[in-house]
């Protein structure tokens, strides 16, 4: 199992943070998706730029404390836990991935792709952020 965490402060307030983090109605600010589909009330479908299609089945959320969810697709499985906490310079956010790879020849790359998509997503989100004001 391999395991990415990385942690931001934004200088915004922890319900701005977390409602934009968990709206699957909201997506256009993710610059590495081109879809969400919502299957029910506890799974999500996201489709990359290149076609690839995660399946995504929310396992915890506390409103402005945690979101998690197990990750599936034809490359990987695993899971994501998103931690918030209020800070006096704002939100401050842990993103944990742990993943295991379906296909051998990935696993020397799994690390490098985690830490990217990670740092993908962070950017993302200070710009929705920023653009949110």
């Amino acid at each position: 199992m391999t395991v990415s965490t990385i942690k931001k402060v934004f200088p915004y307030p922890i319900q701005q943070v977390w409602n934009l983090m968990t709206s699957l109605d909201t997506y256009a600010w993710r610059s590495d998706i081109s879809e969400i589909k919502v299957l029910d009330d506890q799974k999500f479908q996201e489709r990359s730029l290149d076609g690839i299609t995660t399946t995504f089945t929310i396992t915890k959320k506390e409103p402005y404390r945690v979101y998690a969810f197990s990750i599936e697709n034809k490359n990987m499985s695993g899971s994501w836990e998103g931690c918030l906490y209020d800070t006096d310079a704002g939100t401050q956010v842990i993103f944990t991935e742990e993943v295991r790879v379906k296909k051998f020849y990935m696993k020397p790359f799994i690390k490098g792709f985690l830490q990217k998509q990670q740092e993908t997503y962070m950017q993302d989100l200070a710009n929705a952020l920023d653009n949110q004001g």
